[in-house]
Order: C-alpha cells, then structure tokens, then sequence
C-alpha cells in the first residue's frame, strides 16, 4: 500500500509539488507518529526526486546559473529546517502553513499579469527572452532560503512555493520551471534526510518499501507533464494548492 501512495506522489511531486500530503497521511494512519512519519516520508520521496530531475534534464539544459545558485541555499536552509523540526513544538508553524501555500499559490495564478504589469511600467526596453539563462536575482536566493526552511521543517506545498517564486522572478517556460524546482526539493531533502537518518527517528522498512514507489512515480510523472502541455500543467499545479491548502485548514 505505501509503495503505491508513494508512487503517486512522486507523480504528483514531477508535477507540481504535494507528494507529502499523500505520503504523510497514508503512514499516520499506519499508526506511525507524526514526527517519524514526517522523517520517513522525507527520507522514501528523496530518490523519487532524484529520478523526476532525471526526467526533466533536457529542460534544465541552459538554466546552470539558475540550477548552480538555487543549490545553497535550498541546503542551508533544508538543514534549519530539519533543527528546528527536531527542536520545535510544530502546533505554532502548522498555524500559518496553509495561508503560505494558498498564498503561493494565487501568487503563481498571477504571476503572469504580475510579470506583464512590471514589464510596462520599464517602459519599451527589450525584455529577456529566457530569464532562466541570466542568474537569478539576490533577493530570490534569500527567499529560497526561507522555502527551503518550510520545506527541511515538513514541505508539504513546498513545490507550490517554488514555482510560485519562480514565476514572479520571470520565469515562464513551466517545464522549465519544474526542473529548478525539482532539483531545488532535491537539495533541501537531501540535507533534511541526513539529519533524519542521523537522528534515528526513520522507520526504514516502510522508508525502503516506499523508495520503490517514488523512484518509479518521479520518472513517470515528470514524463507525463512534458507531454500532457503546459496549460494542463498550470491547472494541475493550481488544483493541488488548493486541494493543500484546504488539507492543511483540516488538520
């Protein structure tokens, strides 16, 4: 059972983000506590991860300076997240958890009239072509630190966040989009994982069986999302926010 939840959300975390709202769900109601299941689920998703970046390698081809800079601070800041997870009641964060995905949400529903508006107060100066091939702005690696804390402390919606800072630093090429974001989860999964393992709070047997799952969902679903178009695309990013966000209010 967990290596077919698994499977589905590494299609759903290919896609858009949210994998976790399947994944954590699924080992709570297998009776393991809250903070081993949060653990364990970060632990079983990271070679999903892995393999839907391989999916998307093609369109990270010309994104290097994006791709190189999103690294370090997705690291440091899955790393704080994963201390204060250990560390921290999580009553106080669950709180405002869900007003931050519904909030990225809508800013990625908006950010092409946000991107259009900023463009015509610049005036008639040429616009870059592909944004994704200029470094990124200073200010978006800060704020991907701050993603990368969600996403070390439990990083449910954490793709959401992602794509919806991407598109209002300019980004537009969504599979494009998806690649940075995948590999962004990549990075900060993988350092959260290792505080996880080395706090020996994974439950590795249900971790392995779900590993299975996510590799083969990770692939097939970045797959689908490169042929299925980018306007089915942009709608199943939009209904997964919301469907978190109305998750998260729940609990």
């Amino acid at each position: 059972m967990v290596a077919a939840v698994a499977f589905v959300g590494g299609v759903v975390n290919a896609i858009a983000g949210g994998g976790t709202l399947l994944t954590f769900p699924a080992l709570i109601a297998l009776g393991v506590p809250p903070l081993a299941a949060n653990a364990t689920s970060t632990v079983a998703l990271l070679p999903g991860a892995l393999s839907s970046m391989w999916g998307y390698r093609g369109e990270l081809r010309g994104a290097r300076a994006w791709a190189s800079r999103f690294a370090l601070p997705s690291l440091a800041g899955g790393l704080v997240g994963a201390l204060l997870l250990l560390r921290t009641p999580a009553e106080r964060f669950d709180q405002v958890v869900p007003f931050l995905v519904l909030g990225a949400t809508l800013l990625f529903v908006a950010h092409g009239s946000i991107t259009g508006a900023i463009a015509r107060r610049r005036g008639p100066a040429a616009p870059i072509a592909d944004p994704s091939l200029v470094p990124p702005p200073t200010r978006f690696l800060a704020v991907q630190f701050l993603v990368g804390v969600y996403g070390g402390y439990f990083g449910a919606g954490v793709g959401i966040l992602m794509l919806g800072t991407l598109g209002l630093m300019g980004l537009s090429n969504i599979h494009r989009m998806n690649g940075l974001k995948n590999w962004g989860g990549f990075c900060m999964n993988l350092v959260a994982a290792a505080v996880f393992v080395a706090s020996r709070i994974v439950h590795w047997p249900v971790a392995a069986t779900m590993a299975v799952g996510a590799v083969a969902g990770g692939y097939a679903g970045s797959r689908l999302a490169q042929r299925v178009g980018p306007t089915w695309v942009r709608r199943a990013i939009v209904a997964i926010g919301l469907a978190t966000t109305l998750w998260l209010l729940r609990r």
